[in-house]
């Protein structure tokens, strides 16, 4: 059993690592996440310190939920070892995320191959072609909406990112509105659904400068964070998808 758990992480590992590094737009991210790192330990003090872990957002910043990491006391030892798991990790960040990136940019190759070999419609019959095109208006948004929100919810892996989500944004919520002192309970929908939830975070603040519109800011932040974690559950399931579809029709 453990050498066919084994056999079966394998294969998966090369899909990973094909899909981080199969495309421009994969090698373009890792590439500027590299020239991240260098500056952040050439200028550490300057303002673009913390750019890698915005590029390897979401999964970078749950990290720091963790008692193990940059800043533990103990000695030269632990401290080495928690350093070195924020360095792997940080890594193991950025692998991730290049694999999404890859996963969508290989969608979209094969959607346009598809477009290109549908592009000559067979001929039909003025009144059915009438009929069909009078009912495509109505229809197609949703079932383009559907199509497009379909990997956020069609996995394993999606939902539980959702479910993360959800329940970060309901506690803060909670928190915001019901307890006499929320703290700061905004950094847990913040971190798992970033990095667009930082936009998201920018445009909830002028509504909470406001002292009549203060109770507004925490509404327009969940609808941000929202979208923006609907957002990251699409290109995971995305990479989910891709990694099933590799699994069905492996490569030779």
């Amino acid at each position: 059993m453990a050498n066919a758990s084994r056999q079966r992480r394998l294969p998966r590992m090369r899909q990973l690592l094909t899909l981080a590094t199969g495309n421009w737009l994969a090698r373009g991210y890792l590439a500027v996440f590299a020239v991240s790192v260098l500056v952040m330990f050439l200028f550490p003090e300057s303002g673009v310190a913390p750019m890698p872990l915005l590029l390897t957002a979401p999964l970078s910043l749950l990290a720091m939920a963790l008692p193990f990491g940059p800043g533990t006391g103990g000695g030269g030892v632990v401290e080495a070892l928690a350093i070195g798991f924020w360095i792997v990790w940080l890594l193991l960040c950025a692998f991730v995320n290049a694999a999404v990136l890859g996963a969508l940019l290989t969608r979209s190759a094969t959607a346009s191959s598809h477009g290109a070999h549908e592009s000559f419609p067979s001929v039909s019959a003025p009144s059915e072609r009438e009929g069909t095109d009078t009912a495509r208006p109505a229809s197609r948004r949703p079932q383009r909406t559907r199509a497009l929100l379909a990997p956020a919810v069609d996995n394993w892996l999606a939902r539980g990112y959702l479910a993360v989500v959800a329940a970060s944004l309901g506690f803060f919520l909670y928190a915001s509105y019901l307890l006499p002192d929320p703290g700061f309970a905004g950094i847990w929908p913040l971190m798992t659904t970033a990095p667009l939830s930082i936009v998201a975070l920018l445009v909830a603040a002028p509504a909470e400068w406001a002292s009549s519109l203060d109770w507004l800011s925490p509404l327009i932040f969940t609808a941000g964070a929202t979208l923006s974690g609907l957002f990251n559950a699409v290109l995971l399931g995305l990479l989910a998808r891709r990694m099933r579809t590799q699994d069905a029709h492996p490569t030779a």
